[in-house]
């Protein structure tokens, strides 16, 4: 059985979130688990070290005493280059990969032998994904506050009030793709008045959005020639793919960009996965934007980490059931939750078991049922 369940801080850059709460630790100290926190992880998130002591965890000094002491890790943000020697072979890392935009950390992760559960690539039994949902519900209104603030001129935008005034017209904004991130990007954007086009490639999911949505939105069936057709007419363009667990397609080229209105705005939420515009690299919250080709570029790759306690409290809510399920006997217990929740082992003793991630290195993949072969 897994006793002692380690959450270390965050270090990536500008990311204040925290892996679990303290209600969760409360929850897994009843429980009869052992749960280590390291000092000041909850920070970020306005949670103080009293309130973890409080709640039944140990506090440790140094991120090596809970990698070193941990049977499962529970994280926000994948392993950076000074975590990868602490991590052990067969401990359970569960955590945001998104190894489908980053072979280097796959190959890194599959050397090291630990069990890597992907928040993202969890779903439940009607395909969506609950861990991802709650992030990308934060990210998909976040991208229209982000976008609104940088078209105004001083952030290097164009001088566009996103919601217009009477006798001048509203920002035209587009989104690129219908699921959560963009549903809640469109409702943000219609409500501040917005004239938004919303695109997928999935009949059903517009004919929705298009009953729940108001009138200031248009759904948009999505083909290389529709989307060109309006992204060149934008103020903001919000990028909202998922794939899941694969790398994001690219549905806007470096020529399209080009031919974008000097100052528009890109938000690609999907830069986590590689991002859908060609044009997209990762930035921080410290330095979030560049140009090119006259158009401002906003595509950092952890935005729910600025607003850290919103993020970390709707994100441990969908996580906590799931590592209260690894604690009880690790990855049995985890993959005894189902099909589509075994969706979320994406690398165990160096072996692939998510399509996606092999998918988008052509590398092997492995079937869960090679795991009674290998153990589990």
């Amino acid at each position: 059985m897994v006793t002692t369940i380690g959450v270390p801080k965050e270090i990536k850059e500008d990311e204040g979130r925290v892996g679990l709460s303290p209600a969760g630790v409360n929850e897994l100290v009843r429980l009869g688990y052992r749960v280590l926190v390291e000092r000041r992880a909850g920070l970020g998130s306005g949670i103080h070290d009293a309130e973890f002591e409080t709640a039944g965890a140990i506090l440790a000094d140094l991120p090596a005493q809970i990698y070193a002491e941990s049977g499962v890790v529970a994280k926000v943000k994948e392993p950076l280059q000074s975590e990868i020697p602490l991590l052990r072979k067969g401990q359970i890392i569960f955590t945001f990969f998104h190894f489908a935009a980053d072979r280097e950390l796959t190959e890194v992760m599959i050397e090291s032998g630990a069990t890597c559960i992907a928040y993202e690539t969890i779903e439940d039994g009607a395909g969506r994904l609950p861990l991802l949902t709650p992030m990308s519900e934060v990210a998909g209104r976040m991208a229209v506050f982000e976008g609104s603030k940088h078209l105004e001129s001083p952030s290097g935008g164009r001088g566009v009030l996103i919601s217009g005034v009477p006798g001048v017209e509203a920002a035209q904004v587009v989104i690129l793709g219908g699921g959560v991130v963009g549903l809640n990007a469109a409702k943000i954007a219609a409500g501040l008045g917005a004239q938004v086009a919303i695109f997928d490639i999935n009949l059903e999911r517009l004919r929705y959005l298009s009953d729940v949505l108001p009138p200031n939105v248009i759904t948009i069936y999505s083909t290389p020639y529709s989307i060109r057709k309006k992204v060149v007419q934008a103020d903001l363009v919000i990028g909202a793919v998922l794939v899941h667990g694969d790398k994001a397609p690219i549905l806007v080229r470096r020529e399209d960009v080009a031919r974008m209105k000097e100052g528009a705005v890109i938000v690609d939420v999907a830069v986590d996965q590689g991002g859908c515009v060609e044009t997209c690299r990762p930035t921080t919250h410290s330095k979030p934007t560049y140009r090119v080709d006259g158009v401002l570029h906003y595509c950092v790759a952890n935005m729910p980490g600025a607003v850290a306690r919103t993020s970390t409290f709707a994100l441990t809510n969908a996580t906590f059931p799931y590592l209260k399920a690894i604690a009880k006997d690790g990855l049995r217990s985890f993959l005894a939750l189902g099909e589509a929740a075994a969706k979320g082992l994406n690398i165990h003793r160096g072996r692939i078991y998510h399509q996606g991630v092999a998918n988008a290195f052509q590398l092997r993949h492995h079937p869960l049922s090679e795991l009674t072969l290998i153990g589990s």
